[in-house]
């Protein structure tokens, strides 16, 4: 049986092959009791829009690709499904992929989404990613492109949490409790948001001339099972901080995990603290002390903008001497028993 067209469903509708085609586009000129005969005629006929070849005659595929490094952190499933919100009302499909973090495989992701004529990408860049790579696998096509949460620094469109601001936050509130002693564990080595929390924890802790020891040394997959592996690589050295900053709140559940089964009571006898104030943060015993950092407004202004840059001409003829934007997100500090609970350790014999 032939396949319907767009001609077969007007002649069933009684309308003309251009008003069927407004109604396919939802545009609102046309009454919604047309809209509901043409579509209820699509239903009979069994009519499927024919997308690729609609992709021939505009040169556009009205689909957005998105590569990140996994969605089992509820962080990256919420900005995620924001995204593909703001994707769907605007007419796109998203196609996600997930990179674990690993370079090679985020390469194939790119070109196989660049081979299927994607017109934007979001990209959660790898641990260890080159900027000129990405650069060069995105030459040919021009597809405009914007960084989520991790950034090369001031060369391309970036949409993510003020990092710097998260750790001062953190820093300052964990010097106004007396601490002594910070550690900073877990998190991939390199990242722009490992860089720039670590960075802003040191500067808020040194208001207070707190004595910090920055994430290299832990470092870990940004999993509770990393967490838990890097508190115990921090222990195994024979010392007990004031207070251990994970991450991210996923790590920090792994802080809790490896603490408890020393005997330890996280929150009493060291406090804790974490980044993005996920969903469960505010539950656990003891509630943990975050950062949000909003993964759901980073979703909505990183779609915005690469559909902006659809729309706009190519960076090539755009004014090349301006950086493009760092759309920063302003983090709010979410104090709770975590680090509330903790006082200092009475060190007299």
């Amino acid at each position: 049986m032939a396949r319907a067209t767009l001609a077969d469903v007007s002649l069933h509708a009684g309308v003309s092959r251009s008003t069927a085609s407004l109604v396919l586009n939802n545009s609102p000129e046309i009454p919604e009791a047309t809209k509901e005969r043409v579509r209820a005629s699509m239903a009979e006929l069994g009519y499927v829009y024919n997308r690729r070849a609609a992709s021939l005659r505009n040169q556009k595929s009205m689909a957005l690709g998105l590569v990140v490094t996994e969605v089992r952190n509820p962080y990256f499933a919420e900005l995620a499904m924001t995204l593909e919100d703001v994707a769907y009302a605007h007419g796109y499909a998203l196609f996600v992929c997930y990179s674990r973090d690993d370079v090679s495989r985020q390469d194939v992701l790119i070109a196989r989404l660049l081979e299927r004529g994607i017109d934007g990408l979001v990209l959660l860049p790898a641990a260890a990613t080159e900027a000129a790579n990405i650069d060069q696998l995105l030459e040919g096509s021009r597809t405009p492109l914007v960084l989520l949460a991790r950034h090369f620094g001031l060369r391309h469109d970036y949409v993510g949490a003020d990092n710097r601001l998260a750790g001062e936050l953190l820093g300052r509130h964990l010097g106004a409790l007396g601490t002594k002693t910070v550690a900073m564990i877990g998190g991939p080595v390199g990242t722009s948001a490992s860089l720039e929390r670590a960075e802003g924890l040191s500067a808020g802790l040194a208001e207070s001339a707190v004595r910090f020891t920055p994430p290299e040394r832990y470092s870990s997959p940004t999993t509770a099972l990393g967490g838990a592996q890097a508190t115990a690589a921090l222990l195994d050295r024979g010392t007990l901080p004031d207070a251990i900053v994970a991450f991210s709140d996923v790590t920090a559940v792994g802080v809790y995990a490896e603490l408890s089964a020393r005997g330890l009571e996280p929150g009493r006898d060291v406090a804790v603290a974490g980044f993005d104030d996920i969903p469960g943060a505010a539950h656990q015993v003891p509630p943990l002390t975050t950062v949000a950092t909003f993964p759901a407004a980073i979703g909505e202004k990183c779609a915005e903008l690469l559909l902006q840059r659809i729309a706009e001409p190519k960076p090539s003829e755009r004014d090349t001497k301006q950086h493009p934007p760092h759309i920063l997100i302003t983090p709010e500090l979410r104090i709770r028993a975590s680090t509330a609970s903790w006082r200092p350790r009475n060190t007299s014999s």
